[in-house]
């Protein structure tokens, strides 16, 4: 493993060209990285409300290092490289709202769940902003894998924030190698769409109650 040589509490401007594995240059632009694609499984929980409204989300937000194909790694605190041969399917915003999506989808608790844009007529609108999404060794021998997201629920008719929590979760991965890491964060990555689309539920329905008869 090699550090940048940036100081410890700085992210570097070129994150693409820091590597991880001891190399210090990219390979060939023509060598295909392997591609991983996290799944966020997620069951509902049946303690989750049934509810009468609908939902939109948008897509979430996440800095520029975040919002990539590239797989962020932390070897040390204030530093973060990417792995080398290595990328996401989808950036982190992506996988993120298609698992809080087909969470709420598939726990056949609401009646309709989708993009914004998409056409339905939402009564609320979650908004998520990723804040870490990386393999974080903290000191340890192997990373854990690290995904911390910060949501909003805002009443579509007046924007108003009804709920809004911040959720983490660190997985630790089975080994080192990339592959073992991916796995760590597709559990982290379906635990994190499991509590938000619970807490969604919940939180939508808290705010139905206070306010009767569409009086929001």
């Amino acid at each position: 493993m090699t550090r940048s040589q940036n100081t410890p509490h700085r992210i570097a401007s070129g994150l693409a060209a820091l590597l991880l594995a001891g190399c210090s240059v990219l390979g060939s632009p023509k060598d295909a990285p392997t591609v991983f694609a996290p799944e966020a499984k997620a069951e509902a929980d049946p303690a989750w409300p049934r509810v009468a409204w609908q939902l939109a989300t948008t897509r979430p937000g996440a800095a520029r290092v975040l919002d990539s194909s590239r797989i962020a790694v932390s070897p040390v605190v204030g530093e973060l490289q990417v792995y080398k041969g290595a990328a996401w399917a989808r950036t982190p915003p992506e996988m993120l709202e298609d698992g809080v999506l087909r969470t709420l989808e598939d726990s056949g608790k609401i009646p309709a769940v989708a993009r914004q844009g998409s056409g339905i007529g939402a009564d609320y609108r979650l908004v998520m902003e990723i804040r870490h999404f990386e393999a974080d060794y903290a000191g340890a021998a192997v990373p854990s894998a690290v995904v911390e997201v910060s949501a909003k629920l805002l009443h579509a008719s007046d924007q108003a924030v009804v709920g809004s929590r911040v959720f983490r979760h660190a997985q630790p991965a089975s080994g080192t190698e990339v592959a073992l890491v991916a796995e760590a964060f597709s559990q982290a990555l379906g635990a994190t769409s499991g509590e938000i689309a619970g807490w969604v539920l919940a939180t939508g329905q808290a705010h139905e109650t206070r306010h009767p008869s569409g009086k929001h």
